[in-house]
């Protein structure tokens, strides 16, 4: 069989847990949207699976074809699963196999691994909660909220995908966009929605519209009720900060 060119295969990327730290809860989540990003070739979690705080990883471990690696905790006070998390991710990084890497943490611990491996010109994408300290999200080219890949409820039309209290409100965004909107040259205040999305990417690397409860930022955006949204055929949808005393288009 001919193998697929380079510039047509999935980006390679080694997925590294930190059982202590991450739930099991969002294993289907997790490795659905690491799909999103390309092709999870390593998948390691690493923890003491003889303790009741990881043991629950044990049960999901098959399903998602993650190898586990086993750290008992030999002294109280030192974690010997984030040293050996560490080692691997240098090793595999060295090796040059991979066009990115996923940390799956809540720790701040591993703000300068990701720090180092973006220096090498790899990415990194970070999950974990969102009490994950800055430090950490912003090290990362993405981070993703490990409580937007929990199981969701069904909804209709541009309704919430789900409502943990967890969730930001949509109008919690709006600062955000309009800092994004101002960077934008536009001679009448009309700028591209896709545009926008992908400023806010790298101006915050925690940005998505699902914290707000949505899965899609038009959806967000027309939430917020702070700009207008239009859409002429054919064309692609842009939006503005609401001029005072416009009508809201759709």
């Amino acid at each position: 069989m001919a193998l697929l060119p380079a510039e047509l295969r999935s980006p390679r990327l080694a997925v590294l847990i930190d059982a202590d730290n991450a739930s099991a809860k969002i294993a289907d989540g997790l490795f659905e949207e690491i799909a999103k990003i390309g092709e999870a070739s390593v998948r390691r979690i690493y923890g003491d699976f003889a303790s009741a705080r990881s043991q629950a990883w044990t049960n999901v471990l098959a399903k998602h074809a993650i190898i586990p690696q086993q750290q008992f905790a030999y002294t109280t006070g030192k974690n010997a699963s984030d040293i050996t998390l560490v080692i691997d991710a240098m090793d595999l990084l060295h090796s040059g196999r991979f066009d990115g890497f996923c940390l799956v943490s809540s720790d701040s611990d591993f703000t300068r691994l990701a720090a180092r491996i973006r220096e090498q010109g790899v990415d990194v994408f970070g999950f974990g909660e969102q009490k994950t300290p800055e430090s950490f999200r912003q090290a990362c080219r993405r981070f993703i909220y490990t409580e937007n890949l929990l199981p969701t409820v069904a909804s209709n039309g541009v309704e919430p995908i789900q409502a943990p209290t967890s969730l930001r409100q949509p109008s919690a965004a709006t600062p955000i966009i309009k800092k994004v909107i101002a960077q934008m040259e536009s001679e009448d205040g009309w700028v591209p929605l896709g545009a926008v999305g992908a400023r806010l990417a790298n101006l915050a690397s925690d940005f998505d519209p699902r914290t707000y409860g949505f899965r899609k930022l038009s959806d967000l955006v027309r939430k917020t009720n702070a700009f207008d949204v239009d859409q002429l055929e054919g064309k692609p949808l842009r939006i503005r900060v609401k001029q005072s005393g416009s009508k809201k288009k759709t």
